[in-house]
């Protein structure tokens, strides 16, 4: 649905507030990507291809679980080349992004982008996530691993201050059948267990890609 698309049409029909600035930023993406693909490889070519759905859509479906709030701490856990930080960062310019991944050549790829987008609010270092210190708003990541292993590594990492409107901690983008993964937090009755609200992104943007793709929010 989305190929051979106007990249600044879509991110304005989903998000009206963005300025031109910002829209250029975007549309800068494809070809930033694709040089330094050529490069260093870090996206598969059906994904190069298909980068503005695949990747930077797929980023933003965070931001229609949550808008976050100027000055807020994100956390982009096993960012890869960048997502979903680099997109939410763009969209979000007064908010402050620090991505972390282990493999270094990956990092070089982030902070080349943000070097060519003069990106401000994002400090990328090769760190796993074990090791990052500090408190964030919430922990944002792609698919890095199961849940309940991902939780081990980030659960002491949320901020206690609370001003967004969905409680502080993971937003999580997942694919297919979370059934199993997602049964250690499912909340019981009476209980106090970390609550967990499952968005179904083809709900936000109606594409065959999105179909079986989900925001996974997790309180911690």
């Amino acid at each position: 649905m989305y190929s051979n698309i106007n990249i600044s049409k879509v991110i304005k029909e989903y998000f009206p507030f963005v300025t031109d600035n910002q829209l250029k930023q975007f549309e800068m993406l494809p070809s930033l990507y694709s040089e330094w693909n050529e490069m260093i490889n870090v996206i598969s070519r059906m994904d190069i291809d298909n980068l503005f759905e695949r990747h930077i859509l797929h980023s933003l479906a965070i931001a229609k679980v949550c808008l976050f709030k100027p000055n807020s701490e994100i956390l982009d856990v096993g960012t890869g080349g960048g997502f979903p930080g680099i997109p939410l960062a763009i969209l979000f310019p007064d908010v402050k992004f620090y991505l972390v991944d282990s493999i270094g050549k990956k990092i070089k790829v982030v902070n080349g982008i943000k070097e060519a987008l003069g990106l401000t609010n994002l400090i990328a270092e090769q760190k796993r996530a074990e090791s990052v210190n500090g408190h964030f708003d919430f922990i944002v990541s792609r698919a890095v691993t199961a849940m309940p292993e991902f939780v081990t590594w980030v659960r002491n990492k949320i901020s206690k201050l609370q001003y967004h409107e969905i409680d502080n901690g993971i937003l999580y983008l997942k694919g297919g059948d979370l059934t199993e993964e997602l049964k250690p937090f499912e909340k019981k009755k009476n209980s106090k267990k970390d609550s967990l609200t499952i968005y179904n992104i083809h709900d936000f943007f109606p594409s065959e890609f999105f179909e079986t793709k989900k925001v996974v929010h997790l309180k911690l």
